[in-house]
């Protein structure tokens, strides 16, 4: 378990899922020195994400050769409680991560670039400073008397954010790692910001098809199922938030835009009586799906291209002509791929 400036840690029978010891050690590189020192060369580690807390503790362990696992957070938290739930403390915190471990096979815990990392420091930098800006516009336009007091902080705000775009844009295009970002901004809808972020994205982790890269932005709709009921729950919104809410933008500037491919399957969505947002969302997991798919084959836009995949094939005119159950049980099934 990772704080600003510890790390609680306990270390687990793989055999009797016992502790052997439960340590704390200082959140420094000394104190990760001490624990790869005492802790089993083949024992792997269980970290659960706390932003750049846990980078010191997964990059030294990483370079000595130490298995290092990532613990979903929102999982984790659930499996904690599951287990637990009179208490929280970070060493119980520690021996539930590590229990989490050998209930269940966890991925690799993903360490970005220097160049990824730098990107993503500059556009966390932008996204404080455009939403600094959307509330001094609001106070300068209602309150009156102090909007000459914010006109000048408000242009010297722009000024910056200004000075990261171009930072931003340098670093995209002067580094091969992130030449995607130049292919996906001919996507329209997708700016220099959605393009970086998707680049950084992608290029950080590994998406073995397009549903998961999907489910990691959170635009994956849950299927509920209990008896005779088949039912949808929604998107899970179970990923990178951030990532959602730009894909979601893009989708509304993608309609706007003339001659935009995706607004047969935008109406195509409304038509089924899916509201304006649910259509939207939809119109956003194929961006995502696009992106994907240009950064995994390294191929081109190609508006047409696009346009095609977008028509109804005859698998679903006909899966539209059945009746309201079957169909329902059908589409949840083939709903991640929607």
């Amino acid at each position: 378990d990772v704080s600003k400036e510890t790390l609680a840690c306990t270390l687990l029978d793989a055999q009797t899922q016992q502790p052997v010891w439960s340590r704390t050690y200082p959140n420094t590189a000394t104190g990760v020195t001490r624990l790869l020192r005492h802790t089993p060369p083949t024992a792997p580690w269980a970290l659960e994400p706390t932003g750049r807390y846990s980078l010191l503790a997964a990059t030294a362990a990483q370079a000595a050769g130490r298995r290092v696992l990532l613990a979903q957070p929102k999982q984790a938290r659930h499996f904690l409680h599951s287990i637990q739930s009179r208490a929280k403390t970070d060493s119980l915190d520690s021996h539930g991560s590590g229990l989490f471990a050998l209930c269940r096979p966890l991925p690799a815990y993903p360490l970005k670039s220097q160049v990824v990392e730098q990107l993503d420091q500059l556009l966390c930098a932008r996204k404080s400073l455009s939403a600094a800006l959307a509330t001094f516009a609001l106070q300068a336009t209602e309150l009156p008397p102090a909007a000459p007091a914010l006109a000048p902080v408000r242009a010297a705000l722009q000024a910056q954010k200004e000075v990261l775009d171009q930072q931003i844009a340098q670093l995209t295009a002067g580094h091969q790692e992130l030449a995607i970002a130049a292919e996906l901004e001919k996507v329209p809808g997708i700016g220099k910001v959605t393009a970086a972020t998707l680049a950084a994205r992608l290029t950080s982790h590994t998406f073995a098809h397009s549903d998961q890269f999907v489910a990691y932005c959170g635009l994956d709709v849950g299927v509920r199922q209990s008896g005779k009921k088949h039912g949808q729950s929604g998107l899970t919104k179970q990923g990178d938030g951030e990532l959602r809410r730009l894909l979601y933008l893009a989708a509304q500037a993608n309609l706007r835009s003339k001659g935009s491919p995706f607004k047969a399957h935008y109406e195509r969505e409304r038509a089924k009586g899916l509201a304006s947002t649910a259509a939207l969302c939809a119109v956003a997991r194929k961006l995502a799906r696009l992106a994907w798919s240009l950064h995994k084959h390294g191929t081109a836009y190609d508006p047409a291209r696009v346009y095609q995949q977008n028509q109804s094939s005859p698998l679903t005119a006909t899966i539209e002509s059945l009746p309201e159950q079957e169909r329902g049980v059908l589409n949840s099934s083939r709903i991640v791929k929607s």
